[in-house]
C-alpha cells in the first residue's frame, strides 16, 4: 500500500482542481441537473402527475412541483415499497435507506443505481481534497476504522433495506477494503456495547491512521481505547494517526473533548452525508465551510428559514443565494426526491467556490416565549463558554421551563461534563446565558424585561446520556441527541439522570 502515496497525490490534486473549476460554472451545472432530472422522469408516475413534459424552465418547475416533506411524498414511496416500478424514478431503487422519523415512524429514503455512485464519489473527494491541500497521503497505507451501522441488509419486494452507513459498506473500493476496520463479523453485531468492546479489541494493537464516525459515539470508543491502553491520548497510542472524519452533528460542542482525546497532530474533516444525498464536504483545513457537491444528480433549492412554514414560501436556486442567510435546504435528486424538504438549515460562508455551514434543523428550536432560539445559537453559546473555561462537554440539551402561579420561566440546560477538576458551574451558566443574549436579540429582550429568568443548569450524571440512549433502545449507529426542543419531552426523561444536591 505504500506505493499509493506517490500514486494518489497527483490523482487527488487533479480531482480536487476539477471540482473547484466546476464551481466557476455552478449555476449552469445546477440548471442542467434540473433539466436532466425532469427529462429522465417525464414517464414515471410522479412526472406524469406533475406534468413534467410541460416544464421548460425553473419557473415552470416552481409552478408544477410544491415543496413536500416525507409525509407529502409517502404515498409514492409506499407504492415503490410494494415493488411498483417507475413511480418516482425510472425502474426500482436498489436500496431504501431506513432512518428514524419524528412524526411518521421509520422513513424509507430511496437510493438508486444513479445516486449511489455520487455518495461514494463525494466521500472519496473529501479525502482527495485533504491530500491535494496538505500533500499527506500516508494514512491510506495504515488501518482505518469507520464506526457505522450493520452492513446486513433486509430485502423487501426486490429492494434492499438498511442504514445508510451499512449500505455504503458494500460500495467501498476494493483497494480500501484491505485496511478497513472493523472486521465484517464485528460490523454485523447489533448490540452496541458488545460491538464496541469487539472493536476496541480489534483495533487497540493496530497502527491506526484514520477514525471516522459520529462524535458522541466516537467519544465512547476513544475513551475505551485509552482505558485499555493506559495512554494519555490517541496520538501517543497511535503515532501514525492523522485524520478524524466526522459528520451527522455540529462538531463545535465536541471539539474541546476531541482535542483532549486526540492530542496534537490530528486533522479533522467534516462531511455532510444524508440518506437523501451527500451534500457537501470540508475541502480545506484553512477555509471555513463545506464545499457544496454541485454536480451529483442533486438540484438544490433554498428557502429562508423564517419563511418555510408559510403556505407558499419563496424558493430560490443557487444563483440567488446570499452570504450569512439561514436557509432550509430543499433537494430534487436522481433517487426520486422532488422539492424535498430535508429539514436541515444551512448558511453560505463563501460563494466562489460555494461553501456552506450546517446550522441545525428547522424543527429544532425554542420559542415558548417568542425568543426564536435556533440550534446554531445554543451550540455556539455552550461551545464558546466551555472553551473559555477549559471545560469538555460530553452532551447537552436545552428546553423551556414554563412557570405557573406567577413564577419565573427560564431555559433549562441539561449538561453532562467530561471528567475534570472542579470549576465554577454558576459562572459557566452565566456565561452561556450572556452568550445567548449576545447572539439572539429576542432572548436578550425577554431577559432584560424579566419575562425570562436566568438560564438554569441541570448537571447530568456521568454516563447519563448513554443511559438515556440505552433506555430508549438507541445505542450507537446514527442516533444523536436533539440539542434543543420547544417541548419538555426529552427534558422530563433526563430528570432522572440529574445529579442530586
Amino acid at each position: 500500500m505504500k506505493h499509493l502515496n506517490w500514486i494518489l497525490k497527483p490523482i487527488a490534486k487533479a480531482v480536487y482542481n476539477r471540482e473547484l473549476k466546476k464551481h466557476a460554472k455552478a449555476i449552469d451545472i445546477q440548471l442542467d441537473t434540473l433539466r436532466y432530472l425532469i427529462q429522465n422522469s417525464c414517464e414515471v408516475s410522479f412526472g406524469i402527475d406533475h406534468k413534467f413534459k410541460q416544464i421548460k424552465s425553473y419557473n415552470d418547475f416552481l409552478c408544477h412541483v410544491d415543496i413536500r416533506d416525507y409525509e407529502g411524498l409517502s404515498r409514492y414511496i409506499n407504492r415503490v415499497k410494494r415493488g411498483e416500478e417507475n413511480v418516482l424514478w425510472k425502474g426500482l431503487p436498489i436500496y431504501f435507506a431506513k432512518t428514524s422519523g419524528t412524526t411518521s415512524g421509520a422513513k424509507y429514503i430511496p437510493i438508486t443505481k444513479d445516486s449511489i455512485q455520487h455518495h461514494m464519489t463525494a466521500a472519496r473527494n473529501s479525502l482527495f481534497a485533504y491530500v491535494a491541500e496538505t500533500g499527506k497521503a500516508n494514512f491510506f497505507a495504515k488501518k482505518m476504522i469507520f464506526l457505522q451501522g450493520s452492513p446486513v441488509l433486509e430485502k423487501e419486494n426486490g429492494i434492499l433495506i438498511g442504514r445508510l452507513s451499512g449500505i455504503a459498506y458494500h460500495h467501498v473500493p476494493a483497494w480500501l477494503m484491505r485496511n478497513r476496520m472493523p472486521s465484517y463479523e464485528t460490523n454485523c453485531m447489533e448490540e452496541w456495547e458488545l460491538k464496541l468492546n469487539a472493536i476496541v479489541s480489534e483495533t487497540k494493537d493496530e497502527s491506526m491512521s484514520l477514525f471516522s464516525g459520529i462524535p458522541p459515539w466516537c467519544v465512547m470508543y476513544f475513551e475505551k481505547l485509552l482505558s485499555a491502553s493506559g495512554k494519555e491520548n490517541l496520538k501517543s497510542m497511535y503515532p501514525d494517526l492523522q485524520l478524524y472524519v466526522h459528520g451527522g452533528v455540529n462538531f463545535q460542542p465536541y471539539r474541546e473533548k476531541m482535542n483532549t482525546l486526540f492530542g496534537k497532530g490530528v486533522d479533522y474533516i467534516e462531511t455532510y452525508p444524508a440518506s437523501e444525498g451527500f451534500f457537501a464536504y470540508q475541502d480545506s483545513q484553512v477555509h471555513e465551510g463545506l464545499l457544496l457537491n454541485i454536480d451529483a444528480g442533486i438540484f438544490y433549492e433554498f428557502v429562508k428559514s423564517d419563511e418555510i412554514f408559510q403556505a407558499r414560501p419563496k424558493r430560490i436556486h443557487l444563483g440567488e443565494v446570499e452570504l450569512g442567510v439561514n436557509y432550509v435546504l430543499i433537494v430534487s435528486t436522481n433517487a426520486g426526491l422532488w422539492a424535498y424538504n430535508t429539514g436541515d438549515t444551512i448558511k453560505f460562508v463563501n460563494l466562489n467556490p460555494y461553501r456552506i455551514v450546517v446550522t441545525g434543523r428547522v424543527k429544532h428550536f425554542i420559542s415558548a416565549f417568542g425568543e426564536h432560539v435556533i440550534q446554531e445559537e445554543v451550540e455556539h453559546a455552550i461551545s464558546h463558554a466551555a472553551k473559555s473555561m477549559n471545560i469538555s462537554i460530553v452532551e447537552f440539551t436545552v428546553a423551556p421551563f414554563i412557570a405557573i402561579d406567577g413564577g419565573v420561566s427560564y431555559h433549562e440546560w441539561y449538561v453532562e461534563y467530561g471528567l475534570q477538576k472542579y470549576f465554577d458551574k454558576e459562572l459557566f451558566i452565566r456565561e452561556v446565558d450572556d452568550l445567548m443574549q449576545a447572539k439572539n436579540s429576542y432572548y436578550r429582550d425577554l431577559r432584560s424585561g424579566n419575562i425570562l429568568g436566568p438560564a438554569q443548569l441541570r448537571e447530568i450524571n456521568n454516563g447519563g446520556f448513554k443511559s438515556y440512549f440505552k433506555e430508549q433502545g438507541k445505542m450507537g449507529g446514527q442516533n444523536k441527541v436533539q440539542h434543543l426542543s420547544n417541548s419538555r419531552e426529552l427534558a422530563n426523561v433526563l430528570n432522572k439522570y440529574v445529579k442530586k444536591g
